[in-house]
């Protein structure tokens, strides 16, 4: 469960996961459905994600991150790359109860890790966004790729999730802006489309509103 601060508004670190699969369409990503109730982006589809927790800092990763995946984390953060990949890793066991682990005796303390410890290696870093001021939560959330073969659980299978996300599906590329969803998760989807394409994308986006106004740029 997140850790909630005193402060709601206040910047918390974040971290979402975005698996790329085949399919019959193309490339699909996995996506799910806030609940109307949800104090933040209510009815809207988005990736797994959520905050990090403190714990997240404590897990031992069965196989590391990649080096140049952790380099590119630990710019401006107060948090390990581990700690950020951790809670991805996490918030995709919570929320859709598929796993990306290898066999280990070091089993991370998640939903569906018995016998597994979190694999570091097939992440790759590929957004990073602060909420703007003046919402009711504001986070700031690195956005993690991984190919759905890096998964060791049934990929159409959502019966172990939690219910913070409704709707879970694989949806094609092709489709996805169909759905309603927050602007972020829209440009965070064309970062995501072009390296499934192939394309040459330089450096990490990063959406910053952490001043009084946007800035863009590549990390």
């Amino acid at each position: 469960m997140n850790e909630t601060p005193k402060d709601k508004t206040a910047l918390r670190d974040a971290a979402s996961i975005i698996l790329l699969r085949d399919g019959s369409a193309g490339p699909c990503v996995l996506m799910g459905q806030r609940g109307a109730e949800a104090a933040f982006m209510p009815n809207k589809f988005v990736f797994p994600g959520g905050a990090v927790d403190q714990s997240d800092g404590d897990v031992s990763f069965a196989r590391p991150l990649r080096p140049d995946v952790g380099q590119a984390l630990a710019g401006q953060s107060t948090r390990t790359p581990e700690a950020l990949a951790a809670a991805a890793l996490r918030e995709l066991a919570e929320e859709t109860g598929q796993v990306i682990g290898i066999p280990s005796e070091g089993a991370a303390p998640w939903p569906g890790f018995a016998g597994y410890g979190p694999d570091g290696d097939p992440l790759t870093f590929v957004f990073r966004a602060i909420t703007p001021p003046g919402r009711p939560r504001r986070f700031d959330a690195r956005f993690f790729l991984a190919p759905a073969s890096a998964v060791v659980t049934e990929l159409d299978d959502f019966s172990a999730a939690e219910d913070e996300l409704s709707h879970l599906q694989w949806v094609p590329l092709a489709e996805a802006r169909a759905l309603d969803m927050p602007f972020i998760t829209e440009v965070v989807l064309a970062e995501v489309a072009a390296i499934a394409e192939g394309r040459d994308v330089p450096g990490v986006p990063f959406f910053d509103n952490s001043g009084d106004t946007s800035v863009f740029r590549r990390l």
